[in-house]
């Protein structure tokens, strides 16, 4: 059993700090906002995460997992210290590390004992020795520590299944030994280990991250030829799939990526390389299609409404994606604020996330169910994938809206049967070609 003290309670820190006690180590788990602590003790989470709080509830009553607001007792007795703080979108794109250096000054401040430090938070290359020298320049008296990169890649909605099934794990450090140290904290995992250095560790997380959103937005490039030609992007997508230097993952078209990862992960890259002298052409136009792919929803609904002012839309899905209440750069809300300003009536349904919009986008007027949401609209979007969305009675839908108008910006039904049952119905890169009419 290994002592672990976890800095941040978030999805990342949660998570970890959790699957960590699964494993049968002792966890103890700190944050500074103090309601958060308390409503963790007893087992209330701050986020939706599917199996997340059945994990939480058995490993808080074999003890494995505490939590607390004080970092002297967090460190008393701890061998590995996870920071796992936000590192959200500075001003011009880059990583804000504000909550890392608080972080890593009051680990300097209260350690008592050696400890390897981990970077679980995803930062900027660099970070690694910053964090290190800030811990050197804070101790009141020198104790040797060693500072681990180690970047975490678990999505939102099935966090803890990435967590005891990774592809791999990524460790960088100028310190071996100590590198060897985290990697036998994960040789449970049975996953291959990258030891490599700090900074090509940081790269690791970035790169992956980009190489996934530049996927997306390939494939939603495709999907806006497919549409000017006559294409079913959909097809092409599993013709594409098949090739073994392709495959199928991450080429759904669709409104586009968003979440709290790549938006933020994509610019953070493009603002290092322009920082540091070279000119990262592919990730702006990453960025830029994604941007468009939100543009693309509205200017569907104008081509098929008309003038939008007035007009009731609703939103099938409010977070970024489905299986999470988190609402961080989701599509649907983008789309949502477009359409405000536009002057629509915005309506909105989500199985966990209404909560989280009701305190940041008062427009939207949420409903219960999609039954609801969709009486007398004159549209509505499908905008996240959940699977009971997939399963809706959509004769009873179509029935009761002003209009049958159906944009189903994540490409969840088949048009042919849609267009049967009486809907104008537009995906995304579904073979429709401009000119008012549909190729089959």
């Amino acid at each position: 059993m290994n002592n672990i003290t976890v800095i941040g309670v978030g999805y990342v820190g949660l998570v970890t700090g959790t699957c960590f006690a699964d494993l049968g180590n002792s966890v103890l788990a700190l944050d500074i906002n103090k309601q958060r602590i308390e409503n963790l003790r007893q087992a209330i989470l701050p986020i939706y995460e599917p199996g997340l709080k059945e994990v939480v509830e058995r490993n808080i009553h074999a003890d494995r997992l505490r939590f607390t607001t004080d970092y002297k007792e967090a460190l008393k007795d701890a061998e590995f210290v996870f920071i796992c703080v936000g590192t959200p979108e500075g001003v011009d794109g880059e990583a804000d590390l504000q909550y890392v250096r608080m972080a890593a000054e009051s680990i300097a401040q209260n350690m008592e004992h050696p400890l390897i430090v981990i970077n679980k938070s995803t930062v900027p290359v660099g970070t690694g020795d910053w964090v290190a020298n800030i811990i050197r320049e804070h101790q009141p008296k020198p104790i040797p520590f060693a500072v681990v990169s180690c970047p975490e890649f678990l999505r939102e909605g099935s966090a803890v299944r990435d967590f005891f099934n990774p592809d791999r794990t990524v460790l960088g450090s100028t310190d071996r030994e100590a590198a060897h140290r985290v990697a036998q904290l994960h040789l449970p995992l049975r996953a291959p280990i990258v030891i490599t250095d700090l900074r090509t560790a940081e790269m690791i997380k970035y790169a992956s991250n980009a190489f996934l959103a530049t996927r997306i937005s390939f494939i939603n490039e495709i999907a806006n030829i497919c549409e000017a030609l006559g294409a079913d992007v959909k097809e092409v997508a599993q013709g594409m799939g098949y090739d073994k230097r392709i495959g199928h993952h991450f080429l759904e078209s669709g409104v586009g990526y968003g979440g709290s990862c790549f938006p933020k992960d994509v610019k953070a890259l493009a603002y290092m390389a322009q920082v540091h002298g070279t000119n990262p052409q592919l990730l702006g136009a990453v960025m830029d299609i994604n941007k468009i792919q939100r543009k693309q929803i509205i200017i569907k609904l104008e081509d098929m409404l008309g003038d939008l002012k007035g007009k009731t839309i609703g939103l099938l899905g409010l977070a970024f994606k489905e299986n999470t209440d988190d609402i961080r750069v989701s599509p649907s809300l983008d789309i949502a604020e477009m359409l405000h300003e536009a002057g629509a009536v915005v309506r909105g349904y989500d199985p966990v996330a209404a909560e989280n919009v009701a305190r940041s986008h008062a427009f939207i007027q949420l409903a219960e169910d999609p039954y609801e949401m969709t009486t007398g609209c004159d549209a509505v979007v499908v905008a996240t994938p959940w699977n009971e969305f997939k399963s809706l009675d959509m004769d009873r839908i179509k029935k009761a809206m002003k209009q049958p108008v159906l944009v189903d910006g994540r490409n969840l039904y088949d048009p042919a049967r849609m267009r049967e049952m009486g809907f104008q119905y537009r995906g995304v890169g579904r073979g429709f070609k401009g000119g008012g009419s549909d190729l089959q």
